[in-house]
């Protein structure tokens, strides 16, 4: 009964459209009373769930993201990957999807992503004869590997909602496979596209030409060095290089490519501060509601609830997937990796299952939720960058949804393809 009250709280809050984060804060608010704990006793959860130093790498990433969002490194990373794909049939597909591998990798974000590669690359690929809506359903398909590839904010949520007993440095390598494999098999759905429908060749780049792409991408791509390479050789932690990160991406946009004017960067602080006040708030009362959860026994109980069903891991894995896959639709990721984490990584450690692998399962799963209606935040973006109404790009989006739940499956039942690299650099 206790975790009922909790739970329809949760979900009478969140039908009358209260924002996410309060929904959370005021459920646990309610199923505390409920449970006649003291009030006091939340808030100290509350604010101990903010009191992380780990949280620090979560507003730099934003940040260093942002500014190279915004600074013209979309562009540019766009006539990089062209050196590479750009010639292939439908080369301008795969240009799409490898450059958004190149973003992901600056970004962390799914929707930073979109919207500046999408900005680029679907008028791009309308002049050259794909339609709109199919260049936008790439453009959002392929912005899923910035969930996986490094710096992933998301693998720094995870690590939180898990109590710290996760590796960030673990989780950023661990995505890094994850993040190929699925920017490989669009691309390889693509090709089939292509040559099925006829889209065009790229023209030949010359030598002259690719060795200055290939320059003016490198002061951007140096941002993935700075974060891998610092992590890796053991010269700061995750939290440490998003802030040699943050500092170098300003450098870079301010001084190395000056697209970026000094009087709109108040505006941008001003969005960043906003946007990383609201994950705060939403990690603060998730802590909360975690705790009330923890409890009422309820991880306990659903631990319980699962192994009853079947002493397979992998059919129980295919449950979780389930359930994860039809909660993205509804949810927005931040709260639902901070909500269940709690909940299901009990049931996973009780299987047997590595928290790196169902970090990364969790992370696919939420990543196709962010382009599934009716709450696809990255599929709103792409609807609103190519000016395609959403039915249309979901449309075109059939296709790709069976190759992220191929991807999705491999992830799932072949542990290795996110455990070997960690493993490999001695870092599990």
């Amino acid at each position: 009964m206790d975790a009922l009250v909790l739970l329809l709280t949760l979900a009478a809050l969140l039908a009358v459209g209260m924002p996410v984060a309060f929904a959370v804060g005021l459920s646990a608010v309610v199923g505390a009373l409920w449970i006649g704990l003291p009030l006091e006793a939340l808030m100290i959860q509350i604010t101990s769930g903010v009191n992380k130093f780990t949280l620090l790498a979560i507003p730099f990433f934003i940040l260093a993201g942002a500014i190279m969002a915004e600074g013209g490194i979309a562009q540019r990373l766009v006539n990089f990957a062209y050196l590479f794909v750009g010639f292939i049939r439908g080369g301008l597909s795969l240009v799409n999807i490898m450059a958004s591998t190149f973003f992901g990798a600056i970004s962390g974000s799914s929707v930073a992503d979109t919207a500046s590669v999408g900005s680029v690359m679907i008028p791009e690929m309308e002049k050259k004869g794909y339609p709109r809506a199919y260049a936008a359903a790439v453009t959002a398909s392929g912005s899923v590997q910035a969930i996986l590839i490094p710096p992933s904010h998301n693998s720094v949520i995870y690590s939180l909602a898990a109590g710290g007993t996760v590796s960030v440095a673990a989780l950023f390598i661990a995505g890094v496979l994850p993040g190929i494999l699925l920017g490989g098999s669009l691309m390889l759905m693509c090709m089939l596209f292509a040559r099925r429908r006829g889209y065009p060749k790229g023209e030949p780049v010359t030598l002259k030409a690719a060795l200055e792409i290939s320059m003016d991408a490198l002061w951007g791509l140096m941002t993935v060095v700075i974060i891998l390479g610092g992590i890796l050789s053991g010269i700061f932690t995750a939290t440490e290089s998003a802030a040699v990160a943050c500092l170098w991406a300003f450098f870079v946009t301010m001084f190395i490519y000056r697209d970026y004017r000094w009087n709109e960067l108040p505006k941008l602080m001003f969005r960043t501060v906003k946007t990383v006040t609201i994950v705060m708030i939403l990690i603060g009362f998730a802590a909360g509601f975690g705790a009330v959860m923890t409890w009422m026994q309820l991880p306990t109980r659903i631990t319980e609830f699962f192994t009853s069903l079947s002493d397979n891991k992998y059919v129980i894995l295919m449950y979780i997937n389930i359930l994860l896959l039809l909660i993205g639709t509804l949810m927005d990721m931040a709260p639902i990796i901070l909500i269940l984490t709690p909940v299901l990584l009990p049931v996973t450690n009780a299987l047997g299952i590595d928290p790196v692998h169902f970090g990364m399962i969790m992370m696919v799963n939420l990543g196709i939720g962010l382009i599934t209606p009716p709450v696809g935040s990255v599929l709103f973006v792409a609807s609103a960058v190519s000016k395609q109404n959403i039915e249309t790009v979901v449309r075109n989006m059939l296709p790709f949804y069976g190759v992220l739940l191929v991807v999705l499956a491999l992830i799932t039942w072949i542990p290795a393809i996110s455990l070997w690299l960690p493993k490999l650099l001695g870092m599990m």
